[in-house]
């Protein structure tokens, strides 16, 4: 996302402006189309990508401001958020070793970052979605203080009328609201261009539509949200939500989301897709326009078409049209937004040979892929893709349904080596990384599964925070080495930060967010099971729209217990019990004052809140399994025989918190 000289507060009249000039950018591009002044017969090829920058714990470091203080390339720009940066490479000629030529370039690039991070004490990660990224790093405080980023979410909350909602099921599910577009910052991508002539972009803009989900399912590097398992690219799902505007209030009313795959193939220009864009969606941004692009082509010129390069870049296909200018001649270009960031820039690199390939192969075969297959069965595709990865069942052209790895071992693969041959890339840089796509697909091992099989490794060690954090640790260390994902092994919770104390953590690195509940009405009776099942010592009371209103102990229910002299009849209400509106904390709360207050209200627990919703708890049993990995960490002590078990010692301290 480029920076422009956007206008955050916009009359209505400057809006009727701006859709003026648009307008006439729209005839100024039809007029130039009729006229043959695209530059055609030549291929370029283009890359853009977007890193986290992360702290020596692995967590979102915020120091963009800094990285462009010292930054004197500028190709190296900003993101939405303070922990993101991006950068755009130069355009190369398609063919021969251009492969080999990006892959040098991206590498110097972040090469040039990482040095540039590090003196501000950061890293760079390459991922779809930072794992250990919480959900307060992406308040306002954190949006990178440019005009367009407060102006583009000013008028998406205005058109969203009120907090964002998010829901996403995968293995774990997630329910949030969030009142503004900063979680569009969660997400980083790889972005491919392909410039082709206008008569042939309808033809290759279909094909890249057709191969988009094969190519994202051999690609997936995004399968974890705020530790959630959702999924195989949750960037997909979480990117539509985080912008969209569209009312749950519309019966039938058939809306399309502002990032979205399309509602129909392409039948003969690329002014569909730009004229329907403008239909469906509004104006979001205005910025000042000194050119009349009618009159700067009479006078034989060849006009910039800002307005509608604006508003093009404020509508999210995964598959987006581009209009540029190179050496004074306009040219068209497909730009793929689908394949994540990382996980090395090899497997990035090989994941756009691949799309290249498929593109390239495909358009040898097929005159019109439309005629092969419904744009229906290929929105399907590319949706199963995001969710379920290799495992997904693809429609393909043939009218088949085959699994997706079999799809691209058997099919694709060659296919996409046809094509790249043809176009005259160097033989050994199609062999190179056509070779780790076929390695990752026959080993099952992506980005995503990498993440997935390294957290089941560590399932019951340390805490989530402490997981997470090993998991971006070791890639990132990974990424340096810069071996392909499929070789990686897995991550380790020894590989995480070893911390000297709880300086710099917040309650939600800690809480518990798997709560058993009750309401204030149902009996002492349940409760006292539900700890004895469940193994608490705190059981929170919630009401039906899951606000606190109470909290139950276990030396609150002894006491009861021991001071009762019958049981009434029906039993004793919760309520009757329950320690009314206790003391809370919110989510990004640090840790330490967690700790103090506890201590000076003489509490085991403190359930956390966030909007007047219950979303976890911590106890003082959190801090003292922290405690002691803290203690073990600082000895080096590892559980031995001669070493009490953990059970009991876990059994002591609870006794010991009872008396």
């Amino acid at each position: 996302m480029g920076e422009q000289n956007v206008q955050r507060d916009v009359a209505p009249s400057a809006l009727r402006e701006f859709t003026n000039h648009l307008m006439r950018d729209v005839r100024a591009l039809e007029l130039m189309l009729h006229e043959d002044m695209f530059e055609a017969g030549v291929r370029r090829i283009g890359a853009e990508q977007e890193l986290f920058m992360v702290d020596e714990r692995g967590q979102p470091a915020p120091i963009i401001e800094e990285v462009l203080e010292r930054n004197t390339d500028d190709r190296i720009v900003t993101e939405l958020t303070k922990f993101n940066v991006e950068f755009n490479m130069d355009p190369l000629q398609y063919g021969g070793d251009c492969f080999g030529q990006m892959e040098q370039a991206t590498n110097e690039l972040i090469g040039e970052v990482r040095n540039l991070a590090r003196e501000s004490g950061g890293e760079v990660a390459m991922t779809g979605i930072l794992p250990t990224a919480n959900l307060s790093d992406f308040a306002l405080d954190y949006m990178t203080p440019r005009p367009r980023y407060y102006a583009l979410n000013d008028a998406l909350s205005r058109l969203r009328g009120g907090a964002g909602q998010y829901q996403i099921r995968g293995i774990d599910e997630l329910f949030l609201k969030h009142d503004s577009i900063m979680l569009e910052g969660c997400n980083t991508s790889f972005q491919t261009h392909f410039q082709v002539s206008p008569e042939e972009f309808p033809r290759f803009y279909n094909i890249a539509q057709v191969v988009a989900a094969p190519c994202l399912a051999a690609a997936t590097n995004s399968p974890l949200l705020f530790g959630k398992r959702l999924w195989r690219e949750t960037r997909i799902a979480l990117f539509q939500q985080a912008v969209d505007t569209r009312s749950s209030n519309l019966y039938l009313r058939e809306m399309s989301p502002r990032v979205h795959f399309g509602t129909s193939w392409v039948d003969e220009s690329v002014m569909e897709i730009f004229k329907e864009d403008i239909s469906r969606f509004r104006v979001l941004l205005t910025t000042e326009l000194n050119e009349d692009p009618l009159r700067v082509l009479e006078d034989g010129g060849v006009p910039q078409l800002m307005a509608l390069q604006l508003h093009n870049g404020t509508v999210y296909r995964w598959n987006r049209a581009c209009y540029g200018i190179t050496n004074g001649k306009p040219h068209l270009r497909i730009e793929n937004r689908v394949l994540p960031s990382g996980p090395t820039v090899l497997d990035e690199v090989a994941n756009a040979v691949f799309w290249y390939g498929l593109v390239a192969g495909l358009a040898q075969e097929y005159e019109d892929v439309s005629d092969h297959i419904e744009f229906y069965e290929a929105r399907y595709n590319f949706n199963a893709a995001a969710r379920n990865g290799l495992a997904s069942q693809f429609v393909w052209l043939d009218g088949s349904s085959r699994p997706a790895h079999e799809l691209i071992l058997d099919t694709l693969i060659p296919l996409a080596e046809r094509g790249l041959r043809t176009s005259d890339v160097d033989s050994s840089d199609i062999n190179q990384y056509l070779g780790v796509i076929q390695k990752r697909v026959e080993t099952r091992r992506t980005g995503s599964q990498w993440q997935l099989d390294s957290l089941a490794r560590m399932e019951d060690m340390g805490s989530r925070a402490e997981r997470l954090g090993a998991l971006t640790r070791a890639m990132v260390e990974r990424q340096k080495e810069g071996e392909p994902v499929h070789e990686w092994p897995l991550a380790t919770l020894e590989e995480g930060y070893t911390p000297t104390g709880m300086k710099d953590t917040n309650v939600e690195d800690y809480m518990t967010t798997d709560l058993f509940t009750v309401h204030e009405e149902e009996s002492i009776e349940f409760v006292a099971r539900l700890m004895d099942w469940q193994k608490i010592r705190h059981v929170l009371v919630e009401d039906e729209q899951h606000r606190l209103v109470g909290l139950v102990s276990h030396r609150s229910l002894l006491r009861h217990m021991a001071e009762r002299a019958e049981r009434p009849e029906g039993g004793v209400p919760v309520g009757d019990i329950m320690v009314e509106d206790p003391i809370s904390v919110s989510p990004d709360r640090p840790t330490l004052k967690a700790v103090k207050l506890m201590r000076k209200h003489e509490i085991g627990a403190l359930p956390v809140v966030r909007e007047n919703r219950l979303v976890g708890i911590i106890t003082e049993q959190d801090f003292i399994q922290i405690a002691g990995n803290l203690l073990d960490e600082t000895l080096g002590i590892d559980e031995g025989p001669d070493q009490e078990p953990a059970a009991e010692a876990s059994s002591q301290a609870e006794e010991a918190s009872a008396s």
